[in-house]
């Protein structure tokens, strides 16, 4: 096995034990990425010479017994929306080429700080505003895409071209690259990780969050990132757990609710097979189903885009009347139907949102984590602009694939995606674990049972 195929966990566990030097790994996953960027695209910066100096400098802190812990010298993938100093933060954007930031968003920061180290900036779909990434490819199948916005960093970590990416997630951007791409991806709480530093796209909606090869190692960054920013007035000041203890303690009387609408009302019969078949497992290992029946379904979509497409029209109008040329056509477009929105058209949408809030809420009265599909599909075709469905409908690509993530960002609630299975194509399907507020703990709990009972979680793709 190269050390590029390792998981964050075990090449943590071979730096310790120095087995494994982080320069070894670095040069692993750098001539990694050499061989995969010419299919995928992936990033849109490597910063080689950069990580290599940082490997060796983590080697040399490591040999004198200054070992940081479980990140010290583990290769990350920053999405490019992401501040980083001294390096392009273009948001994969005409509109920002050149932009070189002085200082490191808050969650770079702070994991660089706890030893990570940088190999490049990852494509986003342009200002995160899309859910294709049409720079990238999907590493299963090269002509099907890797999903979005974060589809650098989905395609990198199921490539094993660095162990953890940083992505952003205001419709799904986290868990539908993670779904089509195969990895585990977690959207935190809204309030949970700071934002500073990372591009908006909708202020109310925007969560940041990783993406990696397996659920422990998804807790393994979330120990870092998490907490409360005084200067992002979104962040929650409530305590942060140790998101690694207690994975192990298993899920028996757990109650997992199970959806009679919405969630399967229009889903490939293929993910729907793989997802009942995982929640059969999530049973097997002593979880309590229980049916439910999710509140303002037909409203979902609609206070989605309500709120979505005003505040990035508002974020964007100066660099909209001065650059609009450098936007592309999709992204440009978006932004132009956000200003004819009705201000109370978008009042309309955040009242509704606080009524599915509120809502929900009930519903997790009786219920622990709700287990749905996090994708309707498998990955779609590079191109493709419709899905047609069974019963002769056709539905738009990109609002299939918000479709089943959304009611995660309308109600702020921790929403983590896995590897459930494979369709008949080969492609990766992924189920969505969403919990209380602040309880990412339970989330991913109910993640790691899964995948130690599994082995969907934590392969790498081909690249074909």
């Amino acid at each position: 096995m190269e050390p590029f195929e390792l998981s964050l966990t075990a090449a943590a566990g071979e730096i310790e034990a120095r087995r494994l030097s982080p320069v070894e790994l670095i040069d692993s996953v750098l001539a990694r990425i050499e061989a995969t960027e010419g299919a995928l695209n992936a990033y849109a910066c490597v910063t080689a010479e950069p990580a290599r100096k940082a490997a060796a400098q983590a080697e040399q802190e490591i040999a004198a017994g200054r070992y940081r812990g479980p990140l010290h010298g583990i290769p990350l993938g920053v999405k490019d929306l992401y501040d980083t100093a001294g390096v392009p933060t273009t948001c994969s954007s005409a509109v920002r080429a050149g932009n070189v930031p002085d200082t490191d968003a808050v969650a770079v920061e702070r994991l660089v700080a706890a030893g990570m180290i940088p190999v490049g900036k990852t494509h986003t779909h342009e200002f995160a505003f899309g859910a294709i990434t049409p720079t990238t490819r999907n590493p299963w199948d090269t002509g099907r895409i890797p999903g979005g916005s974060s589809g650098g960093s989905g395609a990198a970590v199921a490539s094993g071209t660095c162990m953890v990416g940083l992505g952003s997630d205001t419709a799904g951007s986290i868990r539908i690259p993670a779904s089509l791409c195969g990895t585990v991806g977690l959207k935190p709480t809204y309030g949970r990780a700071s934002r500073r530093g990372v591009a908006s796209l909708s202020w109310s909606l925007d969560h940041v969050g990783p993406l990696s090869r397996n659920v422990v190692d998804c807790a393994l960054v979330m120990n870092e990132i998490a907490g409360f920013d005084r200067l992002d007035p979104a962040t929650v000041d409530v305590p942060v757990p140790d998101y690694t203890s207690g994975l192990d303690r298993g899920i028996a009387g757990l109650r997992v609710g199970v959806p009679s609408n919405y969630y399967f009302d229009r889903v490939h019969e293929d993910v729907a097979a793989a997802v009942h078949a995982a929640i059969g497992v999530l049973d097997g290992l002593g979880a309590e189903l229980r049916e439910v029946t999710i509140p303002y379904a037909d409203e979902i979509l609609a206070a989605e885009w309500g709120i979505l497409l005003p505040e990035a029209s508002a974020y964007h109008q100066e660099m909209l009347r001065t650059k609009g040329d450098l936007y592309t056509e999709d992204v440009r477009l978006f932004l132009e139907v956000g200003e004819l929105v009705l201000a109370t058209d978008y009042i309309k949408a955040l009242r509704v949102r606080t009524l599915m809030q509120q809502a929900w809420a009930r519903m997790y009265d009786d219920i622990d984590v709700l287990v749905t599909p996090a994708m309707p599909v498998a990955a779609p075709e590079v191109g493709a602009t419709e899905l047609t469905w069974p019963d002769g409908s056709s539905e738009d690509v990109t609002t299939a694939l918000v479709r089943l993530t959304s009611p995660g960002n309308l109600t702020g609630l921790p929403a983590l995606s896995l590897p459930v299975g494979f369709d008949a194509a080969g492609l990766p399907l992924g189920m969505q674990v969403t919990g209380r507020p602040f309880d990412e703990v339970t989330v991913l709990r109910v993640g790691t049972a899964y995948e130690g009972a599994v082995t969907t979680v934590g392969r790498i793709a081909p690249v074909v």
